[in-house]
């Protein structure tokens, strides 16, 4: 059974700093892509990052140079690390892995980000 767990949301400042935190199970995690998902209402879910298995990392043009992704094997953990937080960056955010066919979703963790 295919487990995404997502913990670090919460609100806070623009300008401040957030970190996400997904851990996986029932996948051989280290040959697994991991992203991170965000949808704000209204809007359609969007790709904020991604990360691959051999560690190259593709990020949407509204996050890049204020997010990172990162991943440890060891703990099937994928982290996001978000920077100079944005309003616009208000949503809920979901960890994602597409695994034998199928693409799989945590339950979501809202960051709301005030002005």
């Amino acid at each position: 059974q295919v487990r995404l767990v997502e913990s670090g949301g919460g609100l806070v400042q623009a300008g401040g700093s957030l970190r996400l935190s997904c851990r996986a199970s029932g996948i051989n995690f280290k040959i697994a892509s991991m992203a991170w998902y965000r949808q704000a209402p209204g809007n359609q879910r969007e790709l904020v990052a991604r990360i691959f298995s051999h560690g190259g990392t593709n990020y949407a043009d509204s996050v890049k140079d204020r997010f990172t992704i990162s991943r440890n094997n060891a703990y099937t953990t994928v982290w996001l690390q978000m920077d100079s937080l944005e309003p616009e960056d208000t949503a809920v955010y979901y960890c994602n892995t597409d695994w034998k066919g199928r693409a799989f979703w945590g339950q979501g963790t809202q960051v709301t980000v005030s002005s």
